[in-house]
């Protein structure tokens, strides 16, 4: 694709954007990110249909599927334009960022026909069943358990995961579970897909300070996967989940960086008003941040041609460029975080509702403390870089 073209598809996504993020879904701008996420649900469930009856979902997958098999650059540039728009937090993102291409990517041909429809048209919701209390970060040690049911050839599932975004807002929940007795770390697992409206399911809320619930706890006795929905044979599970979290560093970073850029474009704003952009160290730290902006970028591209050229060779690990991601982000944001708090001096303590852009400024600044947390804390994913980026020896660990 030529220059030429790629503006005009820019104009094209922006000219969309203006034209539909308006009326009943104006008041969704630069609404349900992190931090965020119990903003105006139902309205947002109703987003994401009419991105699909706009044709602005499933960009990458392929038209076998239903999608529309955009070259990546395509893909970007809308990533890029509906964080420019204000677009808001994705409600169909795990499923179609997430679960969707680990479906293509692995599933049967009933699960694709049976699952990708509804992710792609808007109207079925996913949240992802990984962490739990005892396997946050460390994630192999999962012990959620799976048994197969003798008569029919279901998975029975007993357990327990938490922090699971948006679980209450979901109709099916995709789970890493346990089921070769005895097994330990990344052996003996599975992962199984279940509808979340069943006995034996229960979604419990995580209240936090803000007052919001966007997290849950959810309880499994004796739920029932049907043999038809474990993704990958018994024992595979391992293998799969990392696959989907190859998925989760794609194209969609992007989006991520534009949002980093709103915020960032807030802060340098605020220190004008205020006038501490007077003070040289303040200055100094607005451009260092500009700067990890520019270098986040990049990485992202390398990120994704390293991806797209080991789909190409059939891969689907996690590319050297990818390990590093999640750790330079969430450093960087939580250091935008106290930048936020300390252009806003004394008033970073005081709330007031009427001032959206000091209000946008403190949740962004407090919700960015988590972001070196989950997903993998930052000795985690320090760990990970040095094991599998640069093959140094593995840290002890102990089994549980």
């Amino acid at each position: 694709m030529n220059t030429n073209d790629e503006s005009a598809f820019r104009a094209e996504v922006a000219r969309w954007l203006a034209e539909n993020l308006a009326g009943e879904f104006e008041c969704l701008k630069h609404r349900g990110g992190p931090g965020d996420e119990e903003a105006y649900p139902e309205l947002r469930k109703a987003w994401e249909r009419r991105l699909a009856e706009g044709g602005w979902t499933g960009l990458g997958w392929p038209r076998a599927h239903g999608g529309r098999e955009l070259p990546v650059m395509q893909q970007v540039i809308f990533h890029e334009e509906y964080a420019r728009a204000g677009g808001p937090g994705r409600m169909g993102h795990i499923g179609e960022g997430l679960i969707g291409p680990t479906l293509i990517a692995f599933g049967t041909e009933d699960q694709q026909a049976r699952l990708l429809p509804g992710i792609r048209n808007g109207t079925t919701f996913w949240c992802q069943g990984y962490s739990e209390p005892g396997a946050g970060s460390d994630l192999a040690n999962v012990r959620t358990r799976a048994v197969r049911d003798a008569g029919s050839g279901d998975w029975l599932v007993s357990g327990q995961k938490v922090w699971t975004s948006l679980a209450h807002e979901s109709d099916w929940i995709f789970v890493l579970a346990r089921c070769e007795p005895g097994s330990h770390g990344s052996k003996g697992l599975i992962f199984l897909m279940l509808p979340l409206d069943q006995t034996g399911i229960e979604i419990r809320p995580i209240r936090q300070m803000g007052g919001g619930a966007e997290f849950n706890e959810v309880f499994f006795d004796g739920a029932r996967a049907a043999a038809a929905d474990v993704l990958g044979e018994p024992g595979d599970g391992w293998r799969i989940a990392m696959a989907l979290l190859g998925f989760e560093r794609g194209i969609s970073t992007l989006g991520q960086q534009m949002q980093f850029t709103h915020e960032l474009e807030w802060v340098a704003q605020a220190a004008r008003d205020n006038g501490s952009s007077r003070d040289a160290l303040v200055r100094q730290r607005i451009a260092r941040a500009w700067a990890g902006l520019r270098v986040m970028r990049a990485n992202a591209l390398r990120m994704l041609a390293g991806a797209a050229q080991a789909s190409e060779d059939g891969g689907t690990a996690l590319q050297r460029e990818a390990l590093i991601y999640k750790y330079y982000w969430s450093n960087w944001h939580r250091d935008l975080g106290q930048l936020a708090l300390d252009v806003l001096g004394p008033l970073a303590n005081v709330l007031d509702t009427n001032d959206a852009r000091r209000t946008r400024l403190q949740q962004m600044a407090l919700f960015s403390r988590a972001d070196t947390i989950y997903a993998g804390t930052n000795e985690i994913q320090l760990n990970i870089i040095a094991e599998r980026g640069l093959g140094m020896p593995r840290e002890a660990r102990g089994q549980s």
